[in-house]
């Protein structure tokens, strides 16, 4: 459950992605949380009950056999200590969370950027060679697929014995577990849809065909869209997947203007949408910019929670892409903190215990390719690259911990590549991959 569409001429995959799977503890009480199936947590807040306290070790790390960068590498799953992913090397695979040990691969005909849902007895994920597949968890054979015609890249939900799911240009798919089409929201305008489904009501969901360019909220009871989002929050180009709590609802949104990146955080109402607040704030590179700011802000968006904000107590937590992690008052939009890092966040935040988790870039990061991107009538805006100082250390890819009372460091770990979405934490471990191609399961370190 997780939302991040996009409008219809920001299409093509980019480059970056990761995606991750954390938690753990020590703990007897904690077994009930050893799954992570449900896409950024209940209420999609970016959120676990495990704590994860570090030092964190290595158990194991994987390296995929893919001859170059994953442009996404989008959450991972857990159920039943076994993970399961996609790749941007067209492979669904199902590894032991305790020792990396594969235990089959579904080969697709095009890379797979869906987030997978998992049940007592199947996986399901979608393609870009446009089906949704349902794959027997036990064999790795495939149990029925459903022929979508426009690549399936979107989050996977299941619901009231339903499977929803976004296909690119055509809107929202309904099945049943067994493959037959039930319900359907026709839109031809966003890609990469995310989907969370709470009490009946599935949030964000393409807009009804009689106001495509628009997102809202839809009752998969009654079959129809609850309310849609005001029009002060749809003129930006990319729109988060919500976190939702008892009262409100919060996303972020952005835009390119000039040379900066221009984000905006909302709390909206969430039984009418109305606007409580909104901040706005541009893009902060400190003095290491990206040579290409459009084409290093496109390439997040192939990350399905590119922007996602995380719910800690009474705060909002985010991490848009540039160098500073922001901390909100949920019910104000006071700044409590923000924590100004050396290098860019290559994904969204995660939170366990009292710790905010995020992926930072490393150096190789400003090689960003300029390669197939399309400017369909959007200037490219190019900063001047600026070379490192020799007398600067040389930064690595690395996930970062920060203290959620203060936005204080407190811990980081180098990692083979860029970390594209937040660890995720399932039981004692936690899980992520990086746009290298690497698998990485972490553990408490003890003694």
């Amino acid at each position: 459950m997780c939302d991040h569409p996009i409008r219809k001429w920001f299409g093509a995959p980019v480059r970056i992605l990761l995606i991750a799977a954390m938690t753990v503890t020590v703990f007897a009480a904690c077994a009930d949380y050893s799954d992570w199936v449900r896409f950024r947590g209940e209420g999609g807040r970016g959120h676990t009950r495990n704590a994860m306290q570090p030092p964190l070790g290595v158990r194991w790390e994987f390296a995929l056999q893919s001859d170059r960068d994953a442009f996404a590498f989008n959450n991972l799953v857990v159920k039943d200590d076994t993970l399961y992913f996609g790749s941007t090397d067209g492979n669904f695979y199902a590894m032991s969370i305790d020792t990396g040990y594969m235990d089959w691969v579904f080969r697709t005909d095009a890379a797979v950027n869906s987030v997978p849902v998992a049940d007592d007895e199947r996986v399901y994920f979608g393609s870009n060679d446009g089906h949704l597949y349902a794959i027997d968890r036990e064999t790795g054979e495939e149990a029925w697929s459903y022929r979508a015609g426009r690549a399936v890249q979107s989050t996977v939900a299941k619901y009231n014995d339903e499977i929803i799911f976004g296909v690119d240009g055509q809107g929202v798919r309904f099945l049943s577990v067994d493959g037959e089409p039930t319900n359907s929201i026709d839109n031809p305008v966003w890609l990469r849809v995310s989907l969370q489904v709470d009490d009946d009501l599935m949030y964000i969901v393409p807009g009804p065909p009689d106001n495509p360019r628009t997102l809202g909220v839809y009752d998969v009871v009654e079959h129809r869209h609850t309310w849609l989002l005001p029009d002060e929050v749809m003129s930006a180009t990319w729109y988060s997947f919500p976190a939702i709590n008892r009262e409100r609802l919060f996303m972020q949104t952005s835009r390119m203007q000039g040379g900066d990146i221009v984000f905006n955080t909302w709390a909206l109402g969430r039984d009418d949408g109305e606007i409580q607040w909104q901040r706005e704030f541009e893009s902060d590179f400190g003095d290491r910019p990206p040579r290409n700011v459009f084409t290093y802000w496109r390439s997040h968006t192939s990350v399905l929670d590119y922007q996602a904000p995380a719910l800690w107590r009474d705060r909002l937590i985010s991490a848009n892409g540039d160098n500073v992690v922001r901390a909100f008052d949920e019910a104000t939009g006071d700044i409590a903190w923000e924590s100004h890092l050396s290098r860019r966040t290559s994904s969204a935040p995660m939170i366990s215990g009292d710790l905010v988790f995020v992926g930072v870039h490393g150096d190789d990061e400003e090689t960003v390719s300029d390669s197939g991107v399309q400017q369909q009538g959007r200037a490219r805006l190019v900063v001047e690259e600026e070379e490192t100082p020799v007398t600067e250390e040389r930064k690595e890819p690395r996930l970062v911990a920060l203290s959620a009372r203060s936005g204080r460091k407190v811990w980081e770990l180098e990692t083979n590549g860029a970390i594209l979405s937040p660890p995720v934490v399932a039981g004692r471990y936690m899980v992520f991959g990086t746009d290298q191609n690497y698998v990485y399961v972490l553990e408490r370190v003890l003694g």
